[in-house]
C-alpha cells in the first residue's frame, strides 16, 4: 500500500490519549487580529484541521532533507532521529497559522526531550517570518522554504498549498500523522503521545 492510500481519517484510528484529545479539543486562544479571521477563506486552510494517522506498517520510507534555519544553522531531518519531528507549514499573514502558534509552542516545550519541532515558512521573506516568531514567542527552529524543497518532500503526504499543515514524523523519519488545517493543542498533544507510544 502506498503512503497516500495508507493515510486514513483519524476519527476511527486515534487510540488512547489521541481519542480523548480529539473529543476534548480546546486549543489556546489568542487576541491577535489576523487570528480572528481564521474562519474566512483567503487562500489558506481554515477551520478545524482534518486529522489522519498512518499505521506503523504502512508508513513508507524515511524522509530526509538538509536545510538552514533562520539562525543560520544547517540541519537535516535525519540528524534528529530517533526523536520524533513535528513539521509545521505556515506563513505570517495566515490567520489560522497565527491562531495555532501558541498551541504549537506549548506542545513543543512540553515534549522538548523527545520531539523536535520545525517550522517551515512557505511564503515570507526573513523579516516577516522573524516578526511572526517574535510576536508569538516561538522558540523552536524555523526555516524559510524559499525553493519549495520541504513542500516538495511532503507532497505525497499533504495536498498542494495546504497551509497551515502539520506532519508528525516517527523516530525512523516516516510520516506517522498529519493535520491539514489549524491544529488544536490537545489534538496535537494526543497525536504526539500516540506516535511516541508506537501507535
Amino acid at each position: 500500500m502506498d503512503r497516500r492510500s495508507a493515510l486514513r481519517v483519524a476519527a476511527a484510528g486515534v487510540g488512547g490519549a489521541g481519542l480523548v484529545a480529539l473529543l476534548a479539543a480546546c486549543g489556546s486562544e489568542t487576541n491577535d487580529a489576523l487570528a480572528q479571521q481564521a474562519g474566512s477563506d483567503q487562500g489558506y486552510v481554515s477551520g478545524t484541521g482534518v486529522i489522519t494517522q498512518v499505521p506503523v506498517a504502512d508508513r513508507g520510507e524515511p524522509l530526509d532533507l538538509t536545510f538552514t534555519t533562520l539562525d543560520g544553522t544547517e540541519h537535516s531531518l535525519a540528524e534528529w532521529r530517533p526523536k520524533l519531528v513535528v513539521v509545521n507549514l505556515w506563513y505570517a499573514a495566515c490567520p489560522p497559522c497565527r491562531k495555532e502558534a501558541p498551541a504549537l509552542e506549548a506542545v513543543a516545550a512540553d515534549f522538548a526531550d523527545d520531539v523536535v519541532f520545525l517550522g517551515v515558512n512557505v511564503r515570507d521573506q526573513e523579516a516577516a517570518a522573524q516578526g511572526f516568531l517574535d510576536t508569538f514567542d516561538v522558540t523552536y527552529p524555523n526555516m524559510l522554504d524559499t525553493d519549495g524543497s520541504m513542500v516538495s518532500l511532503l507532497s505525497s503526504i499533504l495536498p498542494p498549498q495546504a497551509t497551515p499543515s502539520t506532519v508528525v514524523l516517527d523516530g525512523e523519519g516516516r510520516a506517522a500523522a498529519r493535520v491539514v488545517g489549524s491544529v488544536e493543542e490537545s489534538t496535537l498533544r494526543g497525536l504526539v503521545e500516540d506516535v511516541l507510544a508506537g501507535t
